[in-house]
């Protein structure tokens, strides 16, 4: 009975020192540099919440029916950050696509960027197009396996600045995927990604869905 008992503490001590050991060793670490970019972005995201919550040009300040709440986002993950040059296409069609109120938009597909997830390549197109006011921008929005779920059933957006230098390496943040504004508003369009622009990955990286 008492090697029983004994034996039966030993292996409750183990078990102890088990989950104690998967605990730790399931949060991960970051070398310095990484947590210094965690925390800017972290920074960046109180600095958006304000804005949307603040500036009059806010969807939650242009439609009364739509209240503002902080926006909802995945942990940052610096494995979501990549790095590519922009291939340009030789032929640079004008593609239609149309916004989430049936219009028909016409956009530039200008080049596409290639980023590497755990030795599998993936393609993203970037597109360049004209506000109302003729200001030129550049694009990428895609879908992947999080959309309609975990994130916004339309698709998200990237930023991207062209740099003249063709040989320039981007940087590619999913931490900066953000929503359009037709995520908190119906009062808003916009464009609804292609077949084309999935990304077959689920990016856990970047804002969520908002409602």
């Amino acid at each position: 009975m008492l090697r029983a008992r004994t034996l039966f503490r030993i292996f409750e001590s183990l078990l102890i020192i088990s989950i104690i050991f998967n605990f730790f060793s399931c949060g991960k670490k970051y070398i310095p540099e990484q947590e210094k970019y965690i925390k800017s972005i972290e920074e960046f995201r109180h600095e958006k919440n304000e804005e949307m919550k603040n500036d009059p040009s806010s969807p939650f300040n242009q439609d009364k029916n739509a209240h503002f709440k902080p926006l909802k986002y995945f942990d940052v993950n610096p494995d979501f950050v990549f790095k590519s040059k922009l291939y340009k296409y030789d032929k640079q069609d004008s593609v239609i696509i149309f916004g989430t109120k049936g219009e028909k938009r016409k956009i530039l597909r200008f080049g596409y960027v290639l980023i590497n997830f755990k030795n599998k390549q993936y393609k993203l197109n970037v597109y360049r197009g004209s506000s109302p006011n003729g200001a030129v921008y550049y694009t990428i929005w895609f879908t992947d396996k999080t959309t309609g779920d975990e994130t916004y059933g339309v698709g998200r957006y990237l930023d991207f600045d062209l740099n003249p230098d063709t040989s320039y390496v981007y940087t590619i943040d999913f931490n900066l995927a953000y929503n359009p504004y037709c995520a908190y508003s119906a009062k808003y369009s916009c464009a609804i990604p292609s077949k084309e622009d999935h990304v077959d990955l689920a990016i856990k990286a970047g804002e969520k869905n908002f409602h």
